[in-house]
């Protein structure tokens, strides 16, 4: 069970008392990542979310910031995405005032000094590198370039170099200015908690908030009549692919159904691609499908690394089993294995405090309305063999194909006319 309060100034507040747990999780969750972000300001979500990590009037350097929940034994950490920005911290429910009054403290008080923002630059550039250096997380940000192209959801979370270098104080001072108010603003507790006592508690801490209004960011414009590729040159062992098609968002009722499609086709490690593309030709150390919705996008995505000799052979591999799914129906037995595999991961993932929290406060920010774990299983147990055919045919569409690459080529032809179905 969950209690949501709604206070006058619009900041919404979830509780979530755990039994069986000693932890508690604190996470506030602001409405605001870079879908909110203009060109020349992309990577300012991501750079103000650094910043809040550098100092404030009363714990005025980071080593007086993070110190008193290392003590505890505390977690915590902070988290950027396409449309939210998070920060949290896990302790021991004895230490829920120090955790309250940490992320309080750096939400509304966090200084951003000249001096620190300067110093934080090469942090981040040096994180942007190491994403450039790291394929397998690299290519899915061409994934986003594919789909989405030049618009916000089209763009790195981390922002380009030139963006980085150049961010000023006042820059930063007027985002937070007009994003981090409470009406975009959602704070969960989740763990060993009483709900009327944290609630008074999240007032004391919470009290100078700020109010306004916010805008809301530019609705993502979907526009694909034809397979897309796009490849980037980098001399790996391996080249690493994404490829897949669009799909449907977080209020389309065919979600769920888009969800399994994904879990059976690549979901785990008796999934199709797993088998045909691994076991049986040995042909990817990894192969994974996954779907992704947002409040104005969705997509179903393989992702795999291979040899560079084989990437058509793989290519040609997870086409079949698209092209396969989409002609006949799976079995009820299938389907019936994906249903206990979704379950079950959401099950044992709700086990912990700081998944709790991000699953009630993420709902709530996005589509401002809570789904229950029950209720999701509810929705989950009635998809049926028709509706993943249904998904099939609508999703795996030769004009909805797009594959992003990384690996020793130059030329996207030759991989352009293998997307066929």
């Amino acid at each position: 069970m969950y209690k949501k309060r709604t206070f006058k100034n619009d900041l919404r507040v979830i509780t979530v008392p755990m039994k069986g747990t000693q932890a508690v999780t604190v996470l506030v969750l602001i409405k605001v990542g870079s879908k909110n972000e203009t060109r020349e300001i992309n990577g300012i979500s991501h750079f103000l979310e650094h910043m809040f990590f550098k100092g404030t009037k009363k714990r005025p350097n980071t080593l007086a910031l993070i110190e008193p929940l290392d003590r505890v034994g505390g977690m915590y950490n902070a988290f950027t995405d396409k449309e939210q920005t998070g920060y949290w911290a896990k302790v021991d429910s004895n230490h829920l005032d120090l955790a309250l009054d940490w992320v309080s403290d750096i939400y509304l008080n966090s200084r951003l000094e000249e001096k620190e923002i300067q110093r934080e630059k090469g942090v981040i550039l040096q994180e942007l590198k190491m994403y450039l250096d790291t394929p397998i997380s690299y290519v899915k940000d061409l994934w986003d370039i594919v789909l989405y192209g030049n618009q916000p959801a089209g763009w790195p979370i981390i922002g380009e170099k030139e963006n980085i270098a150049g961010f000023k104080r006042t820059d930063l001072l007027n985002y937070r200015k007009k994003n981090y108010l409470a009406s975009n603003t959602v704070i969960c507790i989740a763990g060993n908690i009483n709900s009327e006592a944290t609630e008074k508690k999240i007032v004391k801490y919470f009290k100078k908030i700020k109010i306004g209004e916010t805008k809301e960011k530019l609705k993502v414009i979907e526009q694909q009549k034809k397979p897309q590729v796009l490849v980037h040159f980098k001399k790996t062992d391996q080249t690493h692919i994404c490829l897949g098609v669009r799909g449907y968002d977080l209020f389309h009722p065919l979600r769920y159904a888009q969800a399994l499609l994904a879990t059976i086709l690549g979901g785990y490690m008796s999934s199709r691609l797993w088998i045909s593309v691994r076991e049986r030709k040995g042909l990817a150390y990894y192969v994974r499908t996954s779907s992704r919705s947002t409040t104005d996008t969705g997509f179903l995505v393989t992702q795999a690394g291979v040899d560079h000799q084989k990437v058509e052979s793989v290519t040609k591999l997870i086409l079949k089993e698209y092209k396969r799914i989409k002609t006949k129906k799976i079995t009820k037995s299938e389907l019936q294995k994906a249903k206990d595999s979704f379950k079950g991961a959401l099950t044992l993932a709700l086990e912990s405090s700081d998944v709790q929290s991000a699953f009630y406060a993420g709902q709530e920010l996005l589509i401002n309305k809570i789904i229950t774990p029950k209720e999701q299983i509810s929705r989950i147990n009635k998809v049926t063999c028709n509706d993943i055919l249904k998904v099939a045919k609508d999703i795996f569409q030769p004009s909805k194909l797009n594959l992003a690459l990384i690996g020793p080529f130059r030329q996207k032809t030759k991989f352009k006319k293998l997307l066929k179905l």
